[in-house]
C-alpha cells in the first residue's frame, strides 16, 4: 500500500521535477497522502525523509522501503538524509546520512540561489510551503524597503531582494541561521543592500520604533511558540498582538505580510482576527497566498485532511497580505 501511495504522489509531481535537479520540492506528504508522519522532500539531488511519528519506531520498518523506492525512481539522487523529528537524540532529529555523499548546500528557485544547511536543525532550513510567497515578493518588491521578522535563514528577504528591493533587514535571534541568509546574498547578484540584525523580536521592534523607522513592507512569520525575557510569541493566543506590535513600522499604504502556521488554528479564526483588524479602518486585507500543491497534495492523491479546517486558506500555513493605512500618511524612511 505504501509503495502505491508513493508511486501516485510521484506521478502527480513528475512534471514539476526539472532536468537540472537544482530545485526544492515535496515529493510526498504522508499527513495528507496516506501515511501520517512520513514526509519526503527533494533538495537538489538530496532526498530528505522525515519521520514525524510518535514514537519514531512506528515508522522505522518502512524507511528502507522509502529510500529504495526513490533511488530506483530517481537514479540521479546523490544523497539520502533521514530525520527523526521526535527522537530523543539531537543528532537523529537533525538528520543522519542514509546513503551517498554530503547533503546539498544550495537549491535554486525561480532563478534565485538559496543556501542550505539541511542538518542545521530538526527542520530543513528552507520552508517549501512559502514558495508562492517568495514568488510574490520577487514580483512586487522592486524599489521597496523590507523588514523580515523571524527571518530564520532569510529566504523571504532574499526573494524580496531578488525582486529589486532596495533595502532588506533580516532579523532573528538565531545567528547561525542568519549566516545562511548572508551566504544566499553572496550567491546572487543583488542590487539592494541587506542588513543582518541578530536580535530578539521584541528588542528589534523597539529598536526601529525608537528610530522612527518606517518600511514599505514588513514580513511577520513567527514560530508557533517561543518565549524570551523580552516577551512571548504564541500563535494560538497572541497573534493579533504581534501584528499590532509591528504595524507601526509599516509606511502609509505599505504592506504587512502575516503568516500563521498553527496546525490546530482553523482558518476561520485567522479570518476573524483579520476582520477585527480591518474594523479599525487602518488595515485592509488584500490577498491570501495559497500553499503549493506539492505541499497540500493533489486532488488525486489526498486521502486525509488537516486536523483543523484551514479554509478559506488551502493549508494550515495561512498567509495573508494586509495593506496598512496610517493617520499621518507617513512614507517609508528606510
Amino acid at each position: 500500500m505504501l509503495f502505491q501511495r508513493l508511486s501516485e504522489a510521484l506521478a502527480a509531481r513528475q512534471s514539476l521535477i526539472t532536468p537540472e535537479h537544482t530545485q526544492a520540492l515535496r515529493l510526498f506528504n504522508g499527513f495528507y497522502e496516506g501515511c501520517p508522519g512520513l514526509v519526503v522532500d527533494l533538495f537538489s539531488s538530496t532526498l530528505l525523509v522525515a519521520n514525524h511519528a510518535r514514537p519514531p519506531d512506528s515508522l522505522e520498518a518502512c524507511q528502507p522501503l522509502v529510500f529504495d523506492f526513490y533511488r530506483q525512481a530517481l537514479p540521479w539522487l546523490t544523497c539520502g538524509l533521514l530525520k527523526r523529528r521526535h527522537a530523543a537524540e539531537p543528532a537523529l532529529r537533525r538528520g543522519i546520512i542514509f546513503f551517498g555523499s554530503q547533503p546539498a548546500t544550495e537549491i535554486e528557485e525561480h532563478g534565485v540561489h538559496y543556501a542550505l544547511n539541511l542538518t542545521l536543525n530538526q527542520d530543513n532550513s528552507f520552508y517549501l510551503d512559502t514558495r508562492n510567497l517568495r514568488t510574490y515578493l520577487i514580483q512586487n518588491m522592486a524599489g521597496k524597503s523590507v523588514l523580515n521578522c523571524f527571518a530564520y535563514t532569510g529566504t523571504l528577504g532574499i526573494a524580496a531582494l531578488a525582486g529589486g528591493a532596495r533595502y532588506v533587514v533580516q532579523t532573528d535571534l538565531n545567528k547561525t541561521a542568519l549566516a545562511l541568509a548572508q551566504r544566499s546574498y553572496q550567491r546572487n547578484t543583488l542590487s539592494g543592500s541587506m542588513e543582518i540584525l541578530p536580535m530578539d523580536f521584541f528588542k528589534a521592534v523597539a529598536h526601529f520604533k525608537q528610530r522612527n523607522a518606517l518600511f514599505d513592507g514588513v514580513i511577520l512569520d513567527p514560530p508557533l511558540y517561543s518565549s524570551t525575557p523580552q516577551g512571548t510569541v504564541d500563535l494560538l493566543h497572541n497573534w493579533q498582538r504581534l501584528i499590532n506590535k509591528v504595524r507601526p513600522l509599516v509606511a502609509h499604504n505599505g504592506l504587512l505580510i502575516v503568516i500563521n502556521n498553527a496546525l490546530y488554528l482553523p482558518g476561520s479564526a485567522v479570518m476573524q482576527t483579520l476582520e477585527e483588524l480591518q474594523a479599525t479602518g487602518f488595515v485592509q486585507p488584500e490577498q491570501l497566498i495559497p500553499v503549493p500543491e506539492d505541499i497540500t497534495g493533489f486532488p488525486q492523491t489526498v486521502i486525509d485532511q488537516p486536523p483543523a479546517d484551514p479554509s478559506p486558506f488551502n493549508h494550515p500555513t495561512k498567509i495573508a497580505l494586509l495593506r496598512i493605512i496610517r493617520k499621518d500618511g507617513a512614507a517609508a524612511t528606510l
